[in-house]
């Protein structure tokens, strides 16, 4: 299979996240009115995992890396583990070698208790500095 051929799926999951970064980077979270409020938060008060999200990757963008980890940590985690990620499935994919990744129970469960723990720390009453 050509080089061209193995690097399509990667190449076009890179365009699609560039994609949706540009525009966040674009469209301002912070002014109202552009994207939909999170439906836990309007109908609970409670911030989700994801509460803030947005607002960090428009921070990332522009390369307010201190903003972007206040508004979500977990998130810009998450942007720095899909880059890493990505790059290394690129590189195999272009050698002609399939990506594996073989994550456990035990990496499922960490990953699931941090982003619990997290939740429940930015919804008790001294977790304001965790709020978005």
């Amino acid at each position: 299979m050509p080089v061209r051929r193995r690097l399509a799926v990667p190449l076009g999951l890179f365009a699609a996240v560039a994609g949706a970064f540009a525009y966040v980077g674009a469209v301002d979270p912070n002014e109202s009115g552009h994207y939909p409020a999170c439906p836990l938060y309007l109908l609970t008060g409670l911030y989700c995992p994801g509460c803030g999200g947005l607002r960090s990757a428009h921070a990332f963008v522009h390369g307010d890396l201190p903003t972007a980890l206040r508004a979500n940590a977990p998130a810009v985690a998450a942007y720095l583990g899909f880059a890493v990620l990505w790059i290394v499935w690129t590189a195999r994919a272009a050698r002609g070698r399939p990506l594996r990744i073989s994550l456990g129970p035990v990496q499922l469960w960490t990953v699931a208790a941090l982003l619990l723990a997290f939740t429940v720390l930015r919804n008790l009453p001294f977790g304001g500095w965790l709020h978005p």
